[in-house]
This record gives structure tokens, sequence and C-alpha cells, in this order.
């Protein structure tokens, strides 16, 4: 009996210890909470992907983004530069346009109708007066387009 207690006392040391190293806790994940300002915030940063494959080679360019210390939400103007945690927005240029668009849904940005050849897009992580804070711009080609005629 004393061998069972034994064994089932070191499996749950285990198991505890395990579980520990393996948790993250929400913040791990999702980062600080929206509520309450941060001191000495770091840096903002944006990290940009290259488009999704199988959707580049029928003609569609989608990429994938994501910001470390800035939540990208439709906020603008100067009385937003003071919110804590920090908040802002992309502009988004395609192959060197004169104008970009912006976005401030944080979700993959789509582009369609490109023609076939090589392209880049231009993302600017901007803050809520629209000042560039960071950016990456992303070169692919979009694939010719086999007829299915």
């Amino acid at each position: 009996m004393s061998i069972t207690v034994s064994t089932l006392a070191a499996m749950a040391a285990c198991t505890v210890f395990a579980s520990a190293a393996f948790a993250q806790s929400a913040r791990d994940i999702r980062g600080p909470s929206p509520l309450v300002a941060i001191e000495n915030e770091p840096s903002a940063r944006l990290i940009v992907d290259p488009p999704l494959a199988e959707q580049l080679a029928k003609g569609l360019v989608f990429i994938q983004y994501r910001t470390e210390n800035l939540r990208v939400v439709p906020v603008f103007g100067k009385g937003a530069l003071d919110v804590s945690p920090r908040i802002g927005h992309l502009h988004i240029t395609v192959d060197d346009a004169p104008w970009h668009f912006v976005d401030a849904s944080g979700e993959t940005v789509i582009v369609v109708g490109l023609k076939a050849g090589p392209h880049k897009v231009l993302f600017e992580l901007a803050d809520p007066t629209h000042r560039v804070i960071d950016s990456q711009t992303v070169s692919f080609e979009v694939p010719e387009q086999m007829s299915t005629r």
C-alpha cells in the first residue's frame, strides 16, 4: 500500500512540475493587458510574412503580418498618442504607387488584380498621427495563370 501511495505522490509531483514547465500564461501569449498603462514601453516592431504560397499560385496575394508592442486599431489623431499600450495602424503601398491605403484591422492583407510578374508591397507601421514607426517591404512574383478553357 505504501508503495502505491509513494508512486502516486511521485506521479502527482512530476505532473505539477511538468505542467509548470510547459504552461504559458495568457500574458505570455497575448502580451500585456490593454487595460493597464505600460511604463517605458519597448519600441514597436512590425513582422511581415511572404505571401501565402497556395493563394499566390492562383494569382491572389494574401500577406499576414503581426506587430509587437503596438495594437493595430482604427483610432487616429494626436490625442491617441498618449494611449498605453501603444496603438497604431498600417500604411500599405503596392508597387511604388503614389498613394497608399490604411489598414487598421490587424488581419491578413489581400491584394488582387495584379498582373503576372514581379511586385512589391511596402508595409509601414504608423502611430495615430500617421508618423511611420517601422516598415518592411515584401517582394514576390505573381505567376502566369493557366487558362482553364
